[in-house]
């Protein structure tokens, strides 16, 4: 007559002083309570699930993914990245006065050379130049941290052509206020006007658009105030120019955005261009 014996106990993989009464549904092998992870059937051991999270697909927060994605901001960091370089090469031992002042601008250089003084040449180019230079680390932190914030929200609505031309466009309109408005010899630097054109397009869209643009009024009307104050040492003109500039980008984008009316983008934007060339020769009429 047969007797029923005891099966062999089973053990821990991994703590062989454990019965286990339960398996890995992956691998098969049996594992104790400490070694179980709970999966989608059953459970399974601690050498699946290191082998799972390697071969599982990444995925990156929406903050990441915006910062590094297809759609970067790209040409805001290739700008901030020219003007730090720019910085480091301005506060370099022997070089860093002759960077900045072969890269400055005063209204002078937009002069006929011989209309002022002969030791100083025409050179129209400064008016874009002196965007990417900046007087010290607090100048450049404020404009830098300005120019990524309102770079995040206009680049990837613009695109990265139509941002660098509002960029540039904006640059340049805040130097032709300098040469405008101020002393023609009294030269200027930073990043302002730009940004300032960054600020004027950002509220012409949102009031197109219907959105609100109480905030950024607010934004641009108290820092054109702190450019009055005395003592400050701020280049009001550049601030007022560049708004403008890029206030008036701003609606040719938002105006021409329909497809129906996109052919007349280029052409008001190349015109808008000729205009702000025109009015920086003035002194040559």
């Amino acid at each position: 007559m047969s007797q029923p014996v005891d099966a062999p106990a089973t053990v821990c993989y991994r703590h062989p002083d454990r019965v286990s009464h339960v398996r890995c549904q992956r691998c098969g092998r049996p594992i104790c309570g400490e070694c179980q992870t709970p999966a989608a059937v059953g459970v399974i051991c601690p050498e699946c699930m290191a082998q799972q999270r390697a071969t599982a697909p990444r995925t990156r927060s929406p903050w990441v993914s915006r910062l590094t994605g297809p759609g970067a901001p790209v040409v805001t960091y290739a700008i901030i990245g020219v003007c730090i370089v720019v910085f480091i090469l301005q506060n370099l031992p022997i070089i860093g006065s002759q960077v900045t002042n072969s890269l400055l601008y005063a209204g002078a250089y937009s002069y006929p050379s011989h209309s002022l003084s002969p030791l100083l040449a025409f050179e129209p180019w400064r008016m874009l130049t002196s965007v990417f230079l900046h007087a010290n680390i607090i100048h450049i932190a404020l404009n830098m941290y300005t120019l990524w914030i309102f770079g995040m929200a206009l680049e990837p609505v613009l695109g990265r052509a139509r941002f660098l031309t509002l960029f540039l466009i904006s640059g340049f309109a805040g130097s032709l206020g300098v040469l405008l408005l101020s002393p023609a010899n009294q030269p200027v630097i930073g990043a302002s006007g730009a940004i300032f054109g960054m600020l004027g397009a950002f509220f012409i869209i949102q009031r197109r658009l219907g959105g609100n643009a109480t905030q950024i009024l607010v934004l641009v009307a108290l820092n054109l105030a702190i450019g009055f104050l005395p003592g400050m040492n701020i280049a009001w003109q550049a601030h007022v120019g560049g708004l403008v500039g890029g206030a008036l980008a701003g609606l040719i984008y938002v105006e021409t955005r329909k497809p129906s009316r996109r052919r007349w983008q280029t052409p008001l934007i190349v015109a808008l261009c000729v205009v702000l060339v025109g009015a920086s020769l003035l002194h040559f009429v």
